[in-house]
């Protein structure tokens, strides 16, 4: 289950929201070992591009870099999709590369008739990818 606070959600859904037409990309950074996402960092999209997203290579050293010295790491990888539902496509499945991260998608596209946008969580390990519960909370 991913547990995360309303104010980390709020700012991935306006990041998507904003970006939109292109997908929006980013990380919610935590302390090391905790599945604690406090820090949003949102990252530009290099590919500029409304079906696919790829981080800036320059960008994302820079990124783990910074982790590093904070002893952080990625909690959430998240990105949105603009024209199809919150589920990873099979180039993101084929991108996972962080098997202890949640995968959020944010859709900006009303496809299920609930709203302009969907937000769920994946676990994605060796190409297989199970949704999670999503927990909005006020604070920890």
């Amino acid at each position: 289950m991913l547990t995360i606070t309303q104010a980390l959600h709020d700012q991935i859904v306006a990041h998507a929201r904003k970006d939109h037409p292109d997908e929006a990309c980013g990380v919610v950074a935590g302390p090391a070992g905790s599945d604690r996402p406090e820090r949003f960092i949102p990252m530009l999209n290099a590919a500029m591009s409304p079906t696919f997203y790829e981080f800036d290579s320059g960008d994302l050293l820079k990124l783990y870099r910074e982790l590093d010295d904070r002893d952080e790491e990625p909690v959430i990888i998240y990105h949105s999709h603009t024209a199809t539902e919150a589920y990873p496509s099979r180039t993101d499945i084929s991108y996972a590369n962080e098997p202890g991260a949640h995968y959020v998608l944010v859709s900006t596209a009303d496809t299920d008739g609930l709203g302009d946008f969907q937000f769920r969580s994946f676990r994605i390990v060796d190409g297989e990818v199970t949704e999670e519960e999503v927990k909005v909370v006020e604070t920890y």
